[in-house]
């Protein structure tokens, strides 16, 4: 390797001393010199590739990669865009839209009458003459709440006959002598599971709304009795994701004891399922005890132990490529990511054109598409050839050469073409994974709040919790309602009939 400190560029005198030497010694200058300068040429270009590779990588952010936004730094702001296309539709509510408009009660609590003592007009006094009608206005608001204490009493009798003592039975859910009831602990177990609000903060909401500060240790004590009540509905949730058709799967990181955890998500529409595992791959899908069995169509963003299970399908979501071809089209100024980006976003286009009762495109359509694709994959290859090795005889590193990004995805495109284009042989699979990456979003949430869980028990009793609240609230259940009726031995269980 030659420093471009060390090129050495001949003096007046040494090309004069060449040149009375006769042609060779010239020619032989000339020759040290283009040596010098093809060294150095190569070192540069080898320079100018890490340079590009650097400056792709500092380009990337959340809405040109896989990136998380919580990645983008305080210029996330200014970086984030829009995959979507501006639309015809106008701002403000959509034709059929259901209002939220507060409309009067035909039955109210309390009617609260406003009588005239005297006449607007003469003064004379109107106590006892009867109304000939009313204006009524009404006020909604919520009444003074605070905790009542229930005290159970079972009596104790004597016999007259033999003179056993008898006693009462008390309700099957009063067991202790002082104890909380099912509502008090379903807000204890709402607001910092459902809202992510902290513990402490949660004992002060008590505090402040119905004047009883409850301890710490009180309040998560409801989640662990919570998690508890909802085994029937989680292990429920289980098996009707092992059976569903289509079956959406992301994982993120989650910050557990100081350390790095994983959060893996198996969902639907209808259904979700959380996992809090120490490792991110195969082991910690094993464990959520779901993919094993699956038999359908298993759409993610391509993260390689999802192909370890090559029982079911695979689709492959592509709002990522989206964003990936954006990045290569801006960095790398290649058109043939544009015209991928344009293609994938008509397919889908006519997808939602295709009427009911088609399950896929007509067989024209299929070919037309995929002929296209392959086209515009080759253009790709076509803009980045394989660069030919000018040493000979250099030694051959092992594994795979290292591909520049816009080489890996085009190698995936073309291997994988039949999972990115599933959306389109089979209306069943969404274009995209954003239904896995819309239920992660919620519990990283929680992270922001907290900063992270103290114990992965906590964590993992947590994610039990959120996948029963949001199967809930899927099912269009009032998520309060839910958890009180888990308290009341009574947890929500989705059936297949309901899928």
């Amino acid at each position: 390797m030659i420093h471009p400190m060390n090129f050495h560029m001949p003096t007046d005198e040494e090309i004069h001393t060449a040149f009375e030497q006769g042609e060779a010694a010239v020619m032989a200058v000339f020759h040290t010199v283009a040596t010098q300068v093809a060294a150095l040429a190569q070192q540069l270009a080898k320079q100018g590739v890490v340079l590009q590779e650097l400056q792709a990588r500092l380009a990337k952010s959340s809405s040109n990669s896989g990136k998380p936004p919580s990645s983008d730094g305080y210029g996330k702001a200014k970086r984030t865009t829009s995959l979507r296309k501006s639309g015809d539709k106008s701002n403000g509510g959509q034709p059929g839209h259901e209002g939220q408009t507060l409309m009067a009660a035909e039955y109210p609590e309390r009617i609260v009458t406003h009588e005239v003592p005297r006449c607007g007009h003469c003064q004379a006094s109107l106590q006892d003459i009867e109304a000939v009608g009313y204006e009524e206005r009404q006020v909604f608001d919520l009444p003074a709440i605070r905790i009542e204490v229930t005290a159970h009493r079972a009596a104790i009798k004597v016999c007259p006959v033999c003179g056993h003592r008898s006693k009462g039975s008390f309700p099957e859910a009063v067991t202790q002598a002082v104890q909380y009831g099912p509502t008090v602990q379903t807000w204890a177990s709402y607001f910092p599971n459902h809202h992510h609000i902290p513990v402490e903060r949660t004992t002060e909401i008590f505090a402040d709304l119905v004047q009883h500060r409850m301890s710490e240790a009180t309040v998560l004590q409801a989640s662990e009795d919570l998690a508890t009540c909802i085994a029937p509905s989680t292990e429920a949730v289980k098996g009707l994701l092992r059976d569903a058709a289509v079956l959406h799967v992301d994982e993120s990181g989650l910050r557990v004891r100081g350390t790095l955890h994983w959060l893996h998500v198996a969902c639907t529409e209808r259904l979700t399922s959380y996992e809090v595992h120490t490792k991110r791959g195969h082991e910690a899908m094993e464990a959520a005890g779901i993919l094993g069995t699956f038999r359908g169509t298993m759409v993610h963003d391509h993260w390689k132990p999802y192909f370890t299970y090559d029982a079911c399908d695979h689709a492959l979501c592509n709002a990522h490529h989206l964003r990936e071809l954006r990045f290569i089209d801006t960095q790398y100024h290649q058109t043939w990511a544009n015209d991928m980006a344009a293609l994938l976003v008509e397919i889908k286009a006519a997808v939602a054109a295709t009427p009911a009762p088609a399950m896929c495109l007509s067989p024209p359509e299929l070919l037309a598409f995929a002929t296209r694709y392959d086209a515009v994959v080759q253009a790709g290859f076509d803009a980045n050839p394989v660069p030919v090795l000018t040493a000979e005889g250099a030694e051959k590193k092992r594994g795979r050469p290292k591909q520049p990004p816009p080489v890996n995805l085009l190698l995936r495109l073309r291997d994988f073409k039949g999972q990115v284009l599933a959306f389109m042989s089979d209306f069943r699979v969404p274009f995209d994974n954003n239904q896995g990456e819309r239920d992660i979003r919620m519990v990283k949430v929680k992270q922001k709040v907290s900063g992270g869980f103290r114990t992965l028990e906590g964590a993992q009793r947590f994610g039990r919790i959120r996948g029963y609240l949001s199967t809930a609230r899927k099912h269009t259940k009032n998520v309060f309602e839910a958890i009180r009726d888990a308290f009341e031995g009574n947890p929500f269980i989705p059936s297949p009939e309901m899928q």
